[in-house]
């Protein structure tokens, strides 16, 4: 039976009047323009008129419709839990219950909420099953997508405000890798290998910050050391990807290794954010003069100029004041070498 879209129509307020309307647009022109807030809101009035201005197709107008209103219902959902760090599980919703890789899913999602983390999945049954049935319904999100068969969220994560409905994979991609800390892929179909194939690309490409990803299979499972053998004969062989783009993702057959992994991934290492040239990435611990000198020769190649320096926030960070008191590790990255920048954070992580 075709899923309906009512999870995230159901909770929508009343369109407002056109006075209510003609207020809300009235105070926001009348806002400072020195907050980036209202510039922003004020930018996108802008490109809505412009999309009335350029008579588009009705069906395009649909999808930016449907899209803009998809977005801010998510945004909208994972606000309140932003303090809390969570991880994408991707797997097949075909997946049986008696089949191990199911039991892995259930036991190692019950084990990462224990961490602290929060899951997302897919919302379906199979494996995102088992991951919602082991972290529990309070510690999970569903997001769910219409589609024709198969895709019906399951009664673990059914009806739970924390279920969202998209009719567009590309916003709901979007929510899934936004929203991620670190991912979790098990075996699965074409989904599972165009959502893992993807975040493997917005990792590579810098487009996405670093996270762990991990391939985790049951034991005696060959799923993804025959995919990673595709990769190393075909990909790596071919010269299509770098050898330290192997560093991008892990494959692991326990559901205690894949914690560990993540949390070691968090030791020291926090978050990074790109000023102009600059990526500051954050710390949870500072570095020792002499760890900070041991940097500078076997990590230069990550360099577009200068050195690493340690220092606290840069000026531009301190619209984030939650994470003021981190140290920094302060370089010009060249930008290319993702698989590098992993490098350099599992050797901060590992000191």
């Amino acid at each position: 039976m075709k899923p309906s879209g009512k999870p995230l129509a159901a909770r929508e307020r009343p369109a407002p009047s056109k006075a209510e309307v003609l207020d809300q647009i009235s105070t926001l022109l009348d806002s400072p323009d020195d907050d980036l807030r209202t510039s922003l809101m004020k930018e996108l009035l802008g490109n809505l008129l412009k999309l009335h201005e350029a008579h588009l197709d009705l069906l395009d107008l649909k999808i930016v419709n449907r899209a803009v209103k998809e977005l801010r219902y998510a945004f909208g959902v994972f606000q309140r839990y932003r303090d809390r760090r969570k991880i994408s599980i991707f797997g097949s919703a075909r997946t049986p219950s008696g089949d191990p890789n199911y039991q892995l899913a259930s036991h190692f999602a019950r084990a990462i909420v224990e961490a602290g983390f929060m899951v997302i999945t897919g919302g379906a049954d199979g494996i995102m099953r088992a991951a919602q049935e082991g972290a529990g319904r309070d510690h999970s999100f569903g997001v769910n997508i219409l589609l024709p068969s198969e895709q019906g969220p399951n009664d673990v994560i059914a009806d739970d405000p924390k279920l969202i409905t998209f009719k567009y994979f590309f916003t709901r991609k979007l929510m899934f890798q936004k929203e991620a800390d670190a991912i979790a892929l098990f075996p699965g179909g074409f989904g599972t290998h165009d959502e893992g194939f993807e975040i493997l690309t917005l990792t590579q490409t810098g487009k996405s910050d670093p996270q762990p990803i991990i391939c985790l299979q049951a034991p005696g499972c060959d799923y993804w050391d025959e995919w990673a053998s595709f990769i190393r004969k075909q990909l790596l062989g071919r010269r299509l990807i770098s050898d330290d783009d192997l560093s991008l993702f892990t494959i692991m057959d326990s559901a205690e290794a894949a914690v560990d992994h993540i949390l070691q991934f968090y030791r020291r290492y926090h978050s990074i954010r790109y000023v102009g040239r600059l990526l500051s990435m954050r710390l949870t611990t500072p570095l020792s003069p002499d760890q900070l000198e041991a940097l500078q020769e076997p990590f230069s190649d990550l360099l577009a100029e200068g050195c690493f320096c340690q220092r606290g926030p840069l000026p531009e960070e301190l619209d984030e004041p939650a994470l003021e008191h981190l140290p920094r590790l302060v370089f010009t990255f060249n930008r290319r070498s993702a698989g590098r920048l992993r490098q350099l954070i599992d050797h901060l992580n590992s000191l």
